[in-house]
């Protein structure tokens, strides 16, 4: 493909689909002003051929980024498509054309074939350059379709868009153009995030850092964040990651969750030199509180914790405070040998009661608690807190920097000043913000609470933010770390949207994943075509017309087929509709009885045209080979966006967070294994989380939100 050598445009018209389709496709697009308007010259031709004309350059773009089309006939598509779209920019026929679009939208995801083209970038730029008109129109919902597949696009693209119109709408009349020099947008293959930042005080080869997850739950998505962003950095310098278990707390922590931690660690793709638990220093541990206490630097207290939590908060100074080491050492054998006294107390750093920061005021190091550890069992009966623990196995391990989240940000000061009582080398703290998402609740212990009360089947229910819930649900784990790498290692507190992690997950599955042909059970209506096969035969056809890896299907032909009950009703007498993989027929008879059940008759028209047909429709043969399906949606399972510090999460849980609908499919998904992904023709994407067994149990699919929801989109 020869290269662009220049090109032209008029200055007080830029052409916005040329020039998004150019960003989107990484292409520079040199100008010269001494070109007519739209023109276009190659270089590494004898001639530096020039091309002029309309639609030129985006043809000729849409060619080298293969937005044009993988066939002929796809590609005459696009041509009509792009014939079509100046009339958006005519007043008068401005609406009727939204409905045309919209009318269009209603059977097919993109304009010319199943994935972006140059058709839906120039359609779609002709909406927004026309402001305010579609955008009230967008707004109005009057175009349901239109608005869909316009903000499906925004979504994904609209940074772009921005960039586009922000450098030359702004410029219109301008007497020379701008050089356009485009970089490419967000390709799924990229593995690098777009931040670059730099650990304080790091060296090459130097860096050595841990992920410490505690083994009270699963892991989720917020902590995939920490996990992913450790490992970068561990990359980036060359250097070390380890994980660390953070198990100072048995009432919580168990065996079957550092299990599932280590098994999420491996499904992200987390390399790391070693698995360490802090339960493993708790002789240091307990030496090193023994020492602070004879140094005069932490004491015993048997202050309720509730008093002993508003002292704190009014900067008051513990009774025990000023206790003498002989009398603190007493009280903490007394703590180690778990007796009763022992049971009132706890070790307190002292610190600095006045300070401002209240996280300094004399925190807690060690608690009395005879709950047997899960690794180690009933061997202690006192266990030290995170803060004590943490920067104590963080220098003694060798961590040079500490990757947190910025809510422990008040906590730093503490961090580095038990370090320096302990006479420990410093650790360097990184912070970066905590991934919060909508709708969502990432505490473990609100989410346990949905474990306990039997609202969801475990810590893997697909309305789980954990790793295991949301690859159940049919997240690909290449679109998790892309999305959260995107985020890079901001400082900055964002409640993210799902929406934007499932159309990245789209655009994953989408160009590989089998399609199969699904029809509700629930009244569905039989379509008998009079002139159809006498005998059902079979033919074997692509799972994917476009990708040859996704193997083959049988699909029986025969003269009664089902249809969709919400299909048959849009359809009126002598309309001609599209028969998918079979071509098109036309309903002469329509039957409705009393309870508005339907009967359709109808003549296959193999010599009709596909692009005459508003209806493009699903279908099945009646046959016995149909599987049955059990199609699982499920919405969030909280009903706000984002819950207060001082709201109970209990009064906002959503009391109907899962939808079954019965339904029959092709026989080929007797196939089908646990965690196939698969597309349902025009009812969208669906992982399998109960094969085919026998013919009474129905297959069950769970639906993949795919980015355009407004719920159900967890």
């Amino acid at each position: 493909m020869m290269e662009i050598k220049a090109v032209s445009f008029a200055a007080e018209n830029p052409p916005l689909a040329e020039l998004l389709a150019a960003k989107l496709a990484g292409i520079s697009l040199p100008t010269d002003a001494s070109l007519p308007p739209d023109s276009l010259i190659l270089c590494n031709s004898p001639m530096g051929l020039k091309l002029h004309g309309k639609n030129v350059l985006l043809r000729y773009i849409g060619r080298i980024a293969k937005l044009y089309g993988d066939n002929p006939f796809e590609a005459a598509k696009i041509d009509e498509w792009l014939e079509y779209a100046p009339v958006l920019s005519q007043g008068s026929a401005f609406e009727s054309a939204c409905k045309h679009l919209d009318d269009y939208l209603g059977s097919s995801t993109f304009f010319a074939n199943q994935s972006l083209s140059i058709a839906d970038i120039a359609i779609w730029s002709g909406l927004a350059g026309t402001g305010k008109r579609w955008e009230s129109l967008r707004n109005s919902k009057k175009y349901p379709n239109l608005s869909r597949w316009f903000n499906s696009l925004f979504a994904e693209y609209g940074d772009a868009l921005n960039e586009v119109t922000a450098t030359f709408i702004g410029k219109k009349g301008s007497e020379s153009q701008p050089q356009l020099k485009q970089k490419a947008l967000r390709p799924i293959s990229r593995s690098k995030p777009t931040f670059e930042v730099d650990l304080p005080e790091a060296e090459v080869g130097k860096v050595r850092l841990r992920f410490a997850p505690e083994p009270s739950g699963y892991l989720h998505i917020g902590h995939s964040k920490a996990a992913l962003l450790n490992q970068y950095f561990a990359q980036r310098y060359q250097g070390q990651l380890i994980v660390r278990f953070d198990d100072t707390n048995p009432d919580k922590e168990s065996n079957e969750f550092v299990d599932n931690l280590l098994k999420d660690i491996e499904t992200l793709g987390i390399k790391y030199e070693t698995v360490t638990y802090t339960s493993d220093y708790f002789p240091q541990l307990m030496e090193m509180a023994e020492n602070l206490i004879r140094q005069g630097k932490a004491y015993v207290d048997d202050t309720p914790r509730e008093e002993m939590k508003k002292e704190r908060m009014d900067g008051i100074e513990s009774k025990c405070r000023n206790n003498s080491v002989e009398e603190n050492l007493k009280l903490w054998n007394e703590i180690i040998a778990g007796s009763k006294r022992g049971k009132e107390c706890c070790v307190r750093g002292k610190l600095d009661m006045q300070d401002p920061n209240k996280s300094l005021r004399d925190p807690v190091y060690y608690r009395c608690n005879p709950t047997p550890h899960h690794r180690i069992g009933s061997k202690y009966n006192l266990y030290p807190t995170y803060d004590f623990a943490c920067p104590f196995v963080d220098s003694i391990e060798g961590i040079t920097h500490a990757l947190r989240s910025s809510e422990y940000h008040d906590r730093n000061a503490q961090y580095y000043r038990v370090q320096e009582d302990m006479g420990l080398r410093k650790v360097h703290i990184y912070e970066f913000s905590r991934l919060n998402m909508v709708y969502t609740l990432l505490s473990k212990r609100k989410l346990l609470w949905f474990v306990q009360n039997e609202k969801v089947s475990g810590w893997d229910d697909p309305r789980f933010p954990t790793v295991q819930g949301i690859v159940r649900r049919g997240l690909k784990v290449e679109a998790l770390i892309q999305f959260i790498l995107e985020q890079g290692a901001s400082k900055n507190l964002n409640l993210m949207e799902w929406d934007k992690l499932w159309t990245i997950n789209k655009k994953i599955i989408d160009p590989v994943c089998p399609r199969h042909t699904a029809v509700i059970e629930e009244r569905r209506v039989l379509l008998t075509l009079t002139n159809g096969p006498e005998k059902p035969f079979v033919r074997i056809i692509p799972r994917h017309k476009k990708y040859e890896g996704a193997g083959e299907k049988a699909t029986t032909y025969t003269r009664r087929i089902w249809l969709d009950y919400a299909d048959a009703g849009s359809i009126k007498v002598d309309e001609e509709v599209t028969l998918m993989d079979w071509g098109n027929a036309i309903v002469k008879g329509i039957e409705k009885d009393t309870d508005g059940n339907l009967k359709l008759t109808g003549v296959l028209h193999p010599e009709g045209s596909v692009k005459t047909t508003k209806l493009k429709l699903t279908w099945l043969p009646e046959s016995d080979e149909l599987v049955k399906l059990s199609l699982m949606e499920f919405d969030h399972l909280i009903t706000k966006k984002k819950l207060e510090e001082d709201e109970d999460f209990v009064d906002v849980v959503n009391p109907c967070t899962e939808k079954e609908t019965a339904a029959l499919g092709d026989s080929n998904m007797r196939n089908l294994k646990r965690g196939d992904i698969l597309q349902l023709e025009r009812k969208g994407y669906f992982r399998c989380d109960v094969p085919y067994l026998r013919p009474s149990k129905p297959i069950v699919l769970f639906a993949i939100p795919d980015g355009r929801q407004q719920t159900g989109s967890r």
